[in-house]
């Protein structure tokens, strides 16, 4: 066993606990949307699978079928694989198994995670033994709802186990149906008609095993077939520095306006854009109050239109500090993480930082956190685990 493998299985040791229900407490869920399982059940599944959203339920999967495998390798691009280049990957000796399927980004609470919009039947023989027999999650997915390790769950989920799969306002609340660990670098999976939904990309995406060949040396083959189309990384705990990865950020009008890109992963958890990416759209421009901000293009109108609000009412500019402004385009990962910060983007910005700390009330001024909300921002100190400094683009609004 290799040590990523090793750091795997110990993950699912630690991470398959069960959960009767979201947060301690039973869901205000549905009555045919039942609690969270996990992958301690091994129970068979009953004969009609609950199904907590018939708009977005498939067929259920049945009995798990197939070799179980371990993905080594993954490759995900901006739109979908090339027929041919799936052919080419699959003709090579180094290639013992694959699996298409489709990946896109979500941001939920500045953080982004991988979603990936699958066909239960087959993607569980590319999780570990306890998820892949976990019958209950794949019927859960089925039946249209969303599964996810549960640690990332407990911070992210509603008291009502449900979970927001975009920033946008009118993104989607999912409920959430496992507790369960997903393969390396995918967060939560749902069925294939959410994933139509929610705009993530078809089929852009390939799962890889290497049986006993090294990974490192299967992925030169690999990123030669396709190009610089697509990014080819190893899955395990950690991305080396100098991995390639792609961003595509889905679920609303937000995520269109700002598009995808590329980017390469630094030490420190900093991660570099395409310079492309960055030269069509990160802006340094003045605003009120804040002078020159770093922002991405989209942005800058609402935001000014907001600051200009704040300025013209009385004396509520000065509840706005320029000297603690923490910036608005900084791409990283979300410390201890490998999911991107919604600031990578450049729609997120951070406001009086020394009184607005993670987990407190804050000393916002609601009178300023309602004009933002008004031109199109959401607050962070509305979340569960508050972030009071923090405001990001969930809306587009027009100043005209």
């Amino acid at each position: 066993m290799t040590g990523v493998h090793r750091a795997r299985a110990a993950a699912a040791a630690g991470l398959l606990l069960f959960a009767t229900s979201c947060g301690g407490e039973s869901p205000a869920a549905p009555s045919s949307s039942p609690s969270p399982s996990t992958s301690k059940s091994t129970a068979p599944s009953p004969s009609e699978p609950p199904v907590a959203d018939p708009n977005h339920a498939v067929d259920p999967p049945g009995p798990r079928k197939g070799a179980l495998v371990l993905a080594d390798l993954m490759i995900k691009a901006r739109t979908a694989l090339d027929p041919d280049v799936i052919e080419q990957i699959n003709a090579l000796k180094s290639v013992k198994s694959s699996l298409v399927l489709s990946l896109g980004d979500v941001g939920i609470e500045n953080r982004v995670i991988n979603i990936a919009a699958v066909d239960p039947s087959t993607y569980r023989n590319f999780t570990v033994r306890e998820s892949a027999e976990l019958q209950e999650q794949w019927d859960r997915v089925a039946g249209g709802e969303v599964a996810l390790e549960k640690k990332l769950a407990k911070q992210l989920q509603d008291k009502a186990g449900y979970l927001k799969l975009g920033n946008d306002e009118d993104a989607p609340d999912v409920h959430i149906g496992a507790y369960a660990p997903q393969v390396p670098q995918i967060d939560a999976v749902v069925n294939e008609l959410w994933g139509e939904e929610l705009g993530v990309p078809t089929d852009n995406a390939m799962l890889i095993n290497t049986g006993i060949n090294s990974p490192r040396f299967v992925m030169k083959d690999l990123q030669r077939i396709v190009g610089d189309d697509a990014a080819v990384s190893i899955l395990g705990p950690n991305l080396d520095p100098g991995a390639q990865q792609t961003a595509v950020l889905t679920g609303g009008s937000v995520a269109a306006a700002v598009g995808t890109f590329r980017y390469t992963v630094l030490a420190a958890g900093r991660i570099a854009p395409e310079q492309s990416w960055v030269a069509a759209n990160i802006r340094t421009e003045q605003v009120p109050i804040l002078g020159n901000v770093t922002c991405h293009k989209v942005i800058f109108p609402q935001l000014r239109a907001a600051l200009l609000e704040i300025q013209s009412t009385g004396d509520l500019a000065q509840e706005i500090h320029p000297g603690e402004y923490a910036g608005c385009y900084y791409p990283r990962y979300i410390a201890g993480t490998q999911q991107l910060s919604l600031h990578s983007f450049g729609i997120a910005f951070d406001l009086n930082v020394p009184g607005n700390q993670r987990g407190t009330v804050g000393e916002m001024s609601r009178a300023v956190v309602a004009i933002f909300k008004r031109w199109g921002f959401a607050w962070g100190g509305d979340w569960g685990y508050t972030d009071p400094m923090h405001f990001e683009m969930n809306a587009i609004a027009d100043p005209e």
